[in-house]
C-alpha cells in the first residue's frame, strides 16, 4: 500500500479556483491508478475523477466535466485536481484514493481535505 496526503482545500467564493494536491509515498507512484471522491454532508461518497497510469487516460463524474482536471506528475509522485468556475454544491471533504487496476476498488485512501464554496 502508500499514503496519501492532501493538500490545497480551503474557502472560496463561487465561480473560484482551487487545486488540490495529493502525494503519494511507499511505493511505486507510476503503478497505481488515481483518483479523487468526495463526501459532502448527509451524503453519500461520490467519484470525481480518475486517472491512469501514465496520465494518458481520465474520467470524470458528469457533474464535475469541464469544471474539472486531473493530472499528475510521475516524476513527483504527486496527483493534482484543478477546481474552476467551482459551484457551492462542490462544497465537501475530498480524498485522494489509488489502486493497481481499474478492476478492483481502492486500496488506500488520504485522510481528505476540505472544500467549501461560499455562494
Amino acid at each position: 500500500q502508500v499514503q496519501l496526503v492532501e493538500s490545497g482545500g480551503g474557502l472560496v467564493q463561487a465561480g473560484g479556483s482551487l487545486r488540490l494536491s495529493c502525494a503519494v509515498s511507499g511505493h511505486t507512484f507510476s503503478s497505481y491508478v488515481m483518483g479523487w471522491v468526495r463526501r459532502a454532508p448527509a451524503k453519500e461518497r461520490e467519484f470525481v475523477a480518475s486517472i491512469d497510469w501514465s496520465g494518458g487516460g481520465t474520467d470524470y463524474a458528469e457533474s464535475v466535466k469541464g469544471r474539472f482536471t486531473i493530472s499528475r506528475d510521475n516524476a513527483k509522485n504527486t496527483v493534482y485536481l484543478q477546481m474552476n468556475n467551482l459551484k457551492p454544491e462542490d462544497t465537501a471533504v475530498y480524498y485522494c484514493a489509488a489502486r493497481r487496476s481499474f478492476y478492483i476498488v481502492y486500496e488506500s485512501w488520504g485522510q481528505g481535505t476540505q472544500v467549501t464554496v461560499s455562494s
